[in-house]
């Protein structure tokens, strides 16, 4: 009996030497209890990088105005163009590209479009699947579809074409285990309704 007590002490020692020099596993629940895919914290650190890196924020965080100008503003994360600010009068335009002071809105000879809510709400990429991430960031098709349509400017989807697959999971991990934030951003505007 003590021999089989030993042992059992023994398998859970090592079960947890290993567990505590392994990475530390991450759940990316989603806000409807639906858990996916488990990542490490590794590639969430790692896709914290990138996205801070590449200038996501840029673009994708709703800004608030400082003495140094918009800063994203950081209880909004990567949410998108917010859809409590009303759309207004929208200047049609040929030869130029023309932004929103946040950034969220951009309109252009393709129309106008809005930021797109990147938060793991079901508002945002909740319910995406990471293959569904990998090919609208390398393929270019909105919600990862590939028989939706394609994704508008100034989305720089073209620049990560080539983009390494760990880089992309590594991306999808982190905004995945990013707070999930309500947000329905409107629909693109075509040219012809502004």
């Amino acid at each position: 009996m003590k021999k089989q007590i030993s042992v059992l002490a023994l398998a859970v020692f090592g079960t947890a030497v290993l567990m505590s020099v392994s990475p530390l596993a991450v759940s990316t629940a989603r806000p409807d209890g639906v858990t996916g895919k488990l990542n490490t914290q590794a590639q969430i650190e790692k896709g914290k990088y990138l996205v801070e890196m590449m200038g996501c924020a840029d673009c994708h965080a709703p800004k608030k105005m400082t003495a140094q100008g918009p800063i994203p503003d950081p209880d909004l994360g990567l949410s998108g163009h917010p859809a409590q600010i009303p759309i207004g009068k929208v200047v049609k335009t040929q030869d130029w590209v023309l932004f929103h002071p946040m950034n969220t809105i951009a309109v252009g000879p393709w129309g106008a479009t809005f930021s797109a809510n990147l938060t793991p709400h079901a508002t945002g990429i909740g319910s995406w699947t990471e293959e569904q991430f990998i090919i609208a960031m390398t393929e270019g098709k909105s919600k990862g579809i590939r028989s939706a349509r394609p994704l508008l400017p100034p989305m720089p989807w073209q620049n990560y074409v080539h983009g390494k697959k760990e880089d992309l999971i590594a991306i999808f991990a982190y905004l995945k285990s990013c707070k999930p934030i309500e947000n329905v951003v409107p629909q693109p505007i075509s040219p012809d309704k502004l």
